[in-house]
């Protein structure tokens, strides 16, 4: 079997390691691959320090008119089985389109779990083949949405929890951030865009500093907000209680370090960063929204809150610092939560059986 996958992302957040995670396990699986991904993207980059089969196209999104043809003129050289596309960006519908022209099945992975309009659904999602969901609540979203439920399948995101269970080489981090040992860490790691809800997370830092004084803030990540949100910060006096580092790729080494993750997204489709914070022992603070709480058992490995509302995100971080032995456990459950049910094998395998079933299908054609 030979698949051709397309990443159009240009960074390596948690959509596109899901990509490379799965072509690493479907190369142990024997089967070939072509990864294609934008030209100068770190996700290339990545993927051929992996040694993964790489081929860069130009790709400029979602108004690349000509991607589709430079699309079709790739699969047909390379003749692949199947293609799967992982993105939006342009991969999605120019992607699709190039793959329907070229005439092999098409997978789409969906990530995200925000309605899209009734007009463009009916159009769009007759590209593909297959659909795979990474949660259910994506999966009842398309459903909702007039998509045929026979051709989706939910297929939860996967983690390696290896890089994450490292022990915390404490003195260095609070060195690199200015922290006391007595400081209590909460953690958020999310690209500063609207639906991440930093907004929640500022407004109800206040109230948690009431309870906690040692309570520090480190918010991880880049994006068009980062501007606003340091200028919040400065503007309500937190800048000893809250820092913005940036984005890190070295989150292995820094979440074991953290009392407990904090992730008021208002939607979500599954959240990865919810996945690595489990695998680093932490426990979570996060929004009922999305597929979230399929990542985070509300009582059990973390605790469950409304989004988009600060009181309710204040009393449940309260709750776990107050209680560090019962935080403590939380995260030793969602770290066993972890390895039994978001193994990369079972991510993997879950694809294989989407695409030894559509091309079953496709051969008694």
């Amino acid at each position: 079997m030979r698949v051709l996958h397309l990443e159009a992302g240009r960074h390596v957040y948690g959509g596109a390691l899901q990509v490379l995670l799965l072509v690493e396990g479907l190369e142990r699986r024997g089967i070939e691959n072509l990864l294609v991904v934008a030209e100068g993207s770190d996700v290339g980059a990545q993927a051929l320090s992996r040694g993964l089969p790489l081929h860069p196209l130009p790709m400029a999104g979602e108004a690349d008119l000509l991607f589709p043809s430079r699309f079709r003129r790739l699969i047909r050289s390379t003749a692949p089985d199947l293609v799967h596309l992982h993105s939006r960006r342009g991969a999605d519908i120019l992607g699709g389109l190039g793959a329907r022209w070229a005439g092999v099945p098409v997978v789409l992975t969906r990530r995200v779990d925000n309605p899209e309009p009734s007009w463009a659904v009916g159009v769009k999602y007759r590209l593909y083949d297959r659909i795979i969901t990474i949660s259910d609540a994506i999966r009842r979203v398309l459903i909702q949405q007039g998509v045929d439920q026979g051709r989706i399948q939910c297929i939860h995101s996967a983690l390696d929890p290896g890089p994450f269970e490292k022990p915390c080489r404490q003195k260095a981090f609070l060195e690199e951030f200015g922290l006391a040992s007595d400081d209590q860490i909460v953690g958020m790691a999310a690209q500063f865009i609207p639906r991440k809800g930093h907004e929640v997370l500022l407004q109800a830092i206040p109230a948690i500093l009431r309870d906690h004084s040692r309570a520090r803030f480190l918010l991880f990540g880049k994006g068009p907000l980062h501007a606003e949100v340091s200028r919040r910060v400065m503007d309500a006096g937190l800048e000893k209680e809250v820092r913005l580092p940036g984005f890190r790729e070295d989150l292995p080494d820094l979440l074991p370090c953290m009392d407990l993750l904090v992730h008021p997204a208002t939607m979500e489709g599954l959240g990865i960063i919810l996945l690595q914070a489990a695998a680093s022992g932490l426990p979570v603070v996060a929004s009922a929204a999305g597929g979230i709480p399929e990542a985070v058992v509300d009582q059990e490995t973390g605790l469950l809150v409304p989004p988009s509302d600060p009181e309710a995100l204040a009393s449940a971080v309260s709750t776990l610092l107050t209680d560090p032995a019962g935080a403590r456990l939380m995260g030793d459950r969602g770290r066993q939560r972890i390895r039994t049910e978001f193994s990369v094998d079972r991510m993997v395998d879950g694809n294989l059986s989407v695409y030894q079933e559509l091309l079953s299908e496709s051969s008694s054609f």
